[in-house]
């Protein structure tokens, strides 16, 4: 009888453990897709959920949950954007070509990072094969405004052709940051 008892325990834990995993992985696609969008997009949402979940309490959170877990991520992505000095002003997203195991979506995304505005625009090919899932960048075109820095013009060709947005991120988040201090430290010396 016993083994019967903990054969449903079993059961009933396996079974929260993958509720668990699903709503885990449910939220950190939030999360990134929340990268994405502008501040008004974000605004927007949250006022169209604020709304949702006012009415329909039942068997869900707390309507002062849910208002704090909001607070919550709109101060991480206040963080994030501090951070990391990127700022975005839009973004859009349009799905070319869906498959049961392939999808491509091209995106346009805009923004500063730190003073340097930049507009990115990528074709996205996902593959899925098995549980793996890939990511190929094309079509990659990046347009930043016009500096005196042929390095860096030399390294915006070399990311389009390589199709590395990782690394245009990051070398672009360096590279404002240091052109912020660089201007302060000479209108310091004017």
């Amino acid at each position: 009888m016993e083994e019967g008892v903990f054969e449903a325990y079993e059961k009933e834990i396996q079974a929260l453990e993958e509720e668990i995993r699903l709503l885990t992985e449910k939220y950190e696609d939030m999360r990134q897709e929340s990268a994405f969008f502008s501040e008004e997009e974000i605004l927007k949402a949250i006022k169209s959920l604020q709304e949702e979940t006012e009415g329909e309490t039942k068997g869900h959170e707390s309507p002062s949950d849910l208002k704090a877990q909001l607070e919550s991520l709109e101060s991480d992505l206040s963080f994030l954007m501090e951070f990391t000095g990127f700022h975005f002003t839009s973004h859009s997203k349009k799905t070319v070509e869906k498959t049961q195991n392939r999808t491509v979506q091209k995106h346009s995304l805009s923004g500063k990072c730190h003073s340097i505005p930049f507009q990115v625009k990528f074709q996205l090919l996902e593959m899925q094969k098995d549980e793996k899932v890939s990511a190929v960048v094309s079509d990659l075109s990046i347009k930043m405004e016009s500096r005196e820095d042929s390095n860096m013009s030399k390294f915006v060709s070399r990311t389009e052709e390589c199709g590395d947005l990782m690394t245009f991120f990051r070398s672009l988040s360096t590279y404002a940051e240091w052109y912020e201090h660089r201007r302060h430290t000479f209108l310091h010396f004017k």
